[in-house]
C-alpha cells in the first residue's frame, strides 16, 4: 500500500477519506469541494497543521488513515506532555485484513520517536465502542490502560521509555456529568460527519419538542476543559453521559423513545 501525507500544500486537492461514508458521499466529495462534511474537516485540519498534526492516508479512496498530534495540542482533556496523541486510526471496508493498521501505526511510532516523544496515547474502552480504537488491537500492539473515566472511556498508552510518566485524564473528564437537563451534545469539527448530522438532530428535536442543546467546541482550550473524555461527539441526558455514537434522526428518536 502506498500512503500520502496530507499537508497545507495539498489539502485542497486531496480527498479526506474519513468524510466518505458511501458511494454517494464519494461522488459528492470528489465533485463538490464545498460539500459540508469535507469543507468542515479540511478547515479544522488546516488550523492544526501548524501545531504538528499529521494526517497520513492511503492513496486509494476509502477509509484508511491515521491522524495524530502532539498531546499538548490534542482536543481532549488529558495531561500527556511529551506524548503524541492519536486522534483516529481508521481502516475499514476492503482495506481491512491487510495489515494497513499496522503500517499506519508503525509510521506514527517511527515519526514520534524521531520527534523525541515519550510515547503514544489514544482513547478506547474495555469493549469496542463506535469511533474509538479497538482495544484488542491496541493490546496486541503493546498498549496498556493508563487511566479510565467513570463512563468506561479509557486512555491507553504506549511508552517509548521505561520511566515515562503515565498520561491521565484531567479532573473535569474523570467523572462525566453536567448540570444541564434534557439532551446536551458536545461536539467538535474534527469529525466531518458532525457538520451533516448535528443540524439533523437539532431539527428533529425541534420538530418533536425534545429538549436539545448542541454545544460546538471551537477551541483547544474548550476541548481540554470539557466534561467528557470524548469531545468530538458526546451526548448527555439529564446530566448523565450516554454515548459517543453519532446519530441520524431515526437513531436519535429511537434513543429518546426507549
Amino acid at each position: 500500500m502506498e500512503y500520502i501525507r496530507v499537508t497545507k500544500d495539498n489539502l485542497e486537492k486531496e480527498h479526506i477519506c474519513c468524510a466518505i461514508s458511501n458511494n454517494n458521499d464519494v461522488q459528492v466529495s470528489i465533485s463538490n469541494n464545498n460539500d459540508v462534511q469535507v469543507s468542515s474537516k479540511k478547515a479544522w485540519l488546516s488550523d492544526r497543521f501548524d501545531e504538528g498534526l499529521v494526517f497520513l492516508k492511503s492513496v486509494e479512496r476509502g477509509k484508511c488513515f491515521i491522524e495524530y498530534i502532539p498531546a499538548e495540542y490534542a482536543w481532549v482533556p488529558i495531561s500527556a506532555d511529551g506524548y503524541m496523541y492519536i486522534d483516529c486510526l481508521w481502516v475499514s471496508g476492503s482495506f481491512k485484513g491487510h495489515g494497513y493498521s499496522t503500517d499506519l501505526l508503525d509510521a506514527c511510532i517511527e515519526d514520534s520517536k524521531e520527534k523525541g516523544k515519550k510515547g503514544l496515547c489514544i482513547l478506547a474502552a474495555a469493549k469496542k465502542k463506535p469511533f474509538l480504537a479497538d482495544p484488542k488491537f491496541l493490546k496486541y500492539k503493546g498498549f496498556t490502560v493508563c487511566d479510565e473515566a467513570d463512563n468506561g472511556i479509557q486512555l491507553w498508552y504506549l511508552p517509548f521509555v521505561t520511566d515515562a510518566d503515565k498520561p491521565h485524564f484531567r479532573e473535569c473528564a474523570k467523572h462525566p456529568h453536567i448540570e444541564e437537563t434534557g439532551y446536551v451534545l458536545y461536539y467538535t469539527s474534527q469529525c466531518p460527519f458532525n457538520a451533516k448530522y448535528v443540524p439533523v438532530l437539532e431539527q428533529t428535536a425541534k420538530e418533536n419538542d425534545i429538549p436539545f442543546h448542541a454545544i460546538h467546541i471551537e477551541s483547544r482550550e474548550e476541548a481540554q476543559s470539557a466534561p467528557t473524555p470524548v469531545t468530538n461527539y458526546a451526548l448527555f441526558h439529564d446530566g448523565e453521559y450516554i454515548t459517543n455514537e453519532q446519530m441520524n434522526d431515526k437513531k436519535f428518536l429511537k434513543l429518546v423513545n426507549a
